[in-house]
């Protein structure tokens, strides 16, 4: 006798799925900036560290993350449908586009502050709970969480400064 995996989503293209999670990370990766205007002049006007990176970094580091991370939560789904892995893959990416209006638009370092560092925890519980379904995906998280590290201690740095 054969048994059959049912999963959830099955009918549903797998590219169609893919170019849904690049939707999703392409929405945060907006409502993050939108109503922004000006971050770059912003950012070079605060008191930073001197390891701060300049403004134009910023750019092409979150567009390869951003790619990553929509790959990594379609490599889950790809193996269990929507579950509680990717449930945490999307709280942490509400926090993600959070921080942009919290820190630039509001301008509250501090609350930024906090926001970024429940999301370095959720990035890890949500890579601890890709691990055991994809260790690729897993694994295309990990410079998002190392880069959210820095951005922390950036955020945090500048929070003492201004």
């Amino acid at each position: 006798m054969t048994s059959h995996v049912v999963r959830p989503g099955r009918n549903v293209s797998p590219w169609l799925a893919l170019a849904g999670f690049g939707v999703a990370v392409a929405l945060a990766a907006l409502i993050g900036g939108l109503g922004v205007a000006g971050t770059a002049s912003e950012y070079q006007n605060l008191d930073r560290p001197a390891w701060a990176p300049p403004s134009s970094v910023f750019g092409p580091v979150w567009t390869v993350l951003y790619a990553m991370i929509a790959v990594s939560g379609w490599l889950v789904w790809r193996r269990t449908g929507w579950s509680s892995a990717l449930n945490w893959y999307a709280v942490q990416l509400v926090l993600n586009a959070a921080w942009t209006p919290i820190f630039f638009g509001a301008g509250q370092y501090g609350l930024a502050l906090v926001d970024i560092a429940v999301l370095w925890v959720l990035i890890g519980v949500t890579i601890w709970q890709f691990r055991p379904v994809s260790r690729l995906a897993a694994g295309l998280l990990l410079p998002y969480w190392a880069w959210v590290t820095f951005a922390t201690a950036l955020n945090a740095s500048i929070w003492l400064a201004n």
